[in-house]
């Protein structure tokens, strides 16, 4: 058995088609453009390709897109004067901060003062907590893709036995709270590096999902035959090309389903952070989601 692909790409394609059409109508309706705003700072060479991509994807979607690149030795205080100033901009509607920071920036306080109506990205607590309780807010982008690419495809997570593999602030924890709202009603296992015979648990999994940046953790061993399987991983194999967490040739040979690396969760990531940004601009003047 081969498995079927799930082709993030091509879905990133079909979604941002459909935002993309979404915002000429808002903007033709209502005269209102959405705005993202991505603030780097320093020269780190991953952030800066990340944020381009974020950038040129925005406009593609007919957004306003603003990059802020700060110096490496922007101090603290520096940087969040820059959220406050984004806070108040009424051109912006979405506000991300590029992780990581550099060592001397502490990201918790800065993630605190984005203001929760432009909080795209979802890294502040009090997204997390309305998260928590149910309450509507924006969702993570990665979690938020995943889910995407499940719906497409078809996936029921009713009741099924879903093991994310990864217990991250970006990932593992938001998507495991996702996954058990009312209205998926999955069973969740978040396991982690401490997780007994972790293997044993992965084959437990109608659905396995590896967020843990290890590269080719996830071997064909610790898959049931018929398992969905999302890899979120992204890491740099021996020869420098991008593998995912999951050794894909020998995993997609026992699962039913599964995602590459890359195209599969990675473009799916940036096009919520679009989808997130529309719904703000709408959020913002009253507008109901379409």
């Amino acid at each position: 058995m081969t498995a079927r692909v799930l082709d993030g790409k091509a879905l990133a394609t079909e979604v941002r088609a459909r935002i993309a059409t979404d915002v000429a109508a808002l903007t033709e309706e209502h005269g209102v453009v959405p705005g993202l705003a991505a603030v780097l700072v320093g020269e780190d060479p991953a952030s800066q390709v990340y944020v381009g991509m974020k950038h040129r994807a925005s406009e593609a979607a007919g957004m306003v897109s603003r990059q802020i690149v700060l110096p490496d030795d922007t101090a603290q205080e520096g940087l969040e004067r820059v959220v406050r100033d984004l806070n108040e901009d009424e051109e912006i509607d979405g506000i991300l901060v590029q992780l990581p920071l550099p060592d001397h920036l502490d990201p918790r306080p800065v993630q605190e003062l984005i203001t929760p109506d432009k909080d795209v990205d979802a890294l502040n607590p009090y997204t997390a907590g309305r998260l928590a309780v149910g309450d509507p807010t924006f969702l993570s982008c990665t979690p938020y893709g995943v889910l995407e690419i499940l719906d497409h495809a078809g996936v029921e997570v009713a009741g099924a036995n879903v093991v994310i593999v990864g217990r991250s602030n970006l990932v593992g924890r938001p998507l495991s709270v996702m996954l058990t709202l009312k209205g998926r009603d999955a069973t969740v296992t978040l396991a982690h590096s401490r997780t007994r015979d972790l293997a044993a648990v992965c084959r437990q999994a109608d659905v396995l999902i590896a967020a843990v940046g290890v590269a080719g953790l996830v071997t064909a061993d610790m898959v049931s035959p018929g398992t969905v399987v999302i890899d979120v991983g992204t890491n740099r194999g021996d020869d420098g090309k991008l593998v995912g967490d999951v050794a894909y040739d020998e995993v997609a040979e026992v699962a039913d389903a599964i995602t590459p690396v890359p195209g599969g969760v990675g473009p799916m990531t940036v096009t919520m952070l679009l989808q997130n940004t529309l719904e703000a601009a709408r959020a913002r003047r009253g507008l109901p989601r379409r």
